[in-house]
């Protein structure tokens, strides 16, 4: 995915609107376009900051991996009035809609069969190449969308960023960002916010390490 959107607050200002050469997409044109066909049946899109961008492509297999990982240890650790959403979309404003690797979401599925939800408890992105915009612009937007529980599985360091704290914070994608970043090795365990019970294990969330022959 390329690292940046054309426009990085939401909605975009109108001087922003004047001086920049591209109009954004809201996400009622961006449906649109869709059930008009003018994507291909097989493309893999999201919407941010109001520009139709392409997901990361082809998903390797600790990628994959590690997606059905975080699902299932969030399956087991949150409470059953939520609802764990895999690469489906969250509708974050009138200009966004990302479709991060994992979700939890407040209600059952039901509850959202006629319209994506506004919102999220917990979101997981997978990262290796992908690893710089998920700290940049993913965060912003998602803290923008104010949510507090973002973590980032980073394949590369094998450890999951916990960001947490959304609030405004100046020369920072989307005028927004997490406050408070840690970082957390195989050993350790956390505690999603939406599951003060309970203790997911790091180890839980990523792909075997490949063995050393």
């Amino acid at each position: 995915m390329r690292e940046s959107a054309a426009f990085l607050d939401s909605p975009p200002t109108r001087a922003a609107l004047a001086e920049s050469p591209r109009r954004p997409w809201t996400r009622e044109e961006y449906h649109r376009a869709a059930r008009m066909g003018l994507f291909g049946p097989d493309e893999r899109l999201e919407l941010i900051g109001g520009e139709v961008m392409r997901k990361m492509s082809p998903q390797d297999a600790p990628h994959a991996a590690a997606i059905r990982r975080c699902e299932q240890a969030l399956r087991r650790a949150v409470p059953r009035a939520h609802d764990v959403r895999v690469q489906l979309p969250l509708a974050v404003g009138e200009y966004s809609e990302p479709e991060p690797d994992v979700a939890v979401v407040l209600g059952s599925h039901d509850e959202h069969e006629h319209e994506h939800p506004q919102s999220a408890v917990l979101v997981i992105e997978i990262a290796e190449s992908s690893l710089r915009n998920d700290r940049t612009t993913k965060g912003g937007l998602y803290a923008m969308g104010g949510i507090a529980d973002y973590w980032i599985v980073n394949l590369v360091d094998r450890v999951v960023e916990v960001h947490r704290d959304p609030v405004r914070m100046a020369g920072q994608p989307f005028g927004h960002h997490h406050r408070s970043v840690t970082r957390h090795p195989e050993a350790a365990t956390i505690t999603p916010l939406a599951a003060p019970d309970a203790a997911v294990r790091v180890a839980e969330l990523l792909p075997r390490a490949v063995p050393i022959t």
